[in-house]
């Protein structure tokens, strides 16, 4: 029976959710046949077609489900009345936390942004689009009030964004650099703290 194959707590479709989500990010969209996903569950492929007529059907819900959640995982931060570099600082932390707690993303993100998005049937940079447009407006105009020093804020989102994500995709080949696996607790609180140095850097005037 499709439903006994289910851990406790956790629906078959969430399983295949989740195998899903773990089998793109490490083979890629190409290199994962529906076959895959049914082994990591313990189902028939049959039966996964049950819940999703097709890769495709499946790679859109398992990519918008993730977007979704990050989408709300930042915005009690980017809506919080805080002002400066406390509001940068909640926004980071946020996002942060969210990839340390979601690795698959980061790859399936990078592996998106490689391939132009062409797995997908939504255009990534659209979706992604009124985000970073909020974000470039808000330092802009905190820029023109003085509050931060003024620069590309494009250029500088640009370069947190790929502060962010490199150290999380590239995690594997940051162990052999560091001796040490760089998603620990002590190894991430680091990493945190010096993103946030960067930008207090690139945003404060100096003395």
């Amino acid at each position: 029976m499709l439903e006994e194959s289910a851990s406790v707590g956790r629906s078959t479709r969430e399983q295949i959710l989740d195998a899903s989500r773990e089998c793109f990010a490490y083979a890629g969209y190409s290199g994962t046949s529906l076959n895959d996903i049914a082994a990591e569950v313990g189902i028939r492929r049959q039966s996964l077609l049950h819940h999703f007529p097709s890769k495709e059907a499946l790679y859109e819900e398992v990519f918008e489900q993730l977007l979704s959640d990050w989408f709300e995982r930042l915005a009690d931060s980017i809506q919080a009345p805080s002002k400066g570099l406390e509001k940068v600082d909640q926004v980071l932390d946020a996002g942060f936390r969210f990839f340390a707690d979601n690795p698959a993303y980061v790859t399936l993100m990078r592996r998106e942004a490689i391939d132009g998005g062409s797995h997908l049937a939504i255009d990534l940079a659209a979706t992604l689009r009124p985000m970073f447009d909020e974000a470039v407006a808000y330092f802009e105009r905190e820029m023109a009030a003085g509050v931060f020093r003024d620069q590309d804020a494009a250029q500088l989102l640009l370069t947190g964004y790929g502060a962010l994500l490199s150290y999380f995709s590239d995690a594997p080949f940051l162990e052999g650099l560091l001796d040490e696996d760089p998603l620990t607790e002590a190894a991430l609180a680091r990493r945190r703290a010096h993103i946030m140095d960067f930008f207090r850097s690139a945003l404060e005037d100096p003395e």
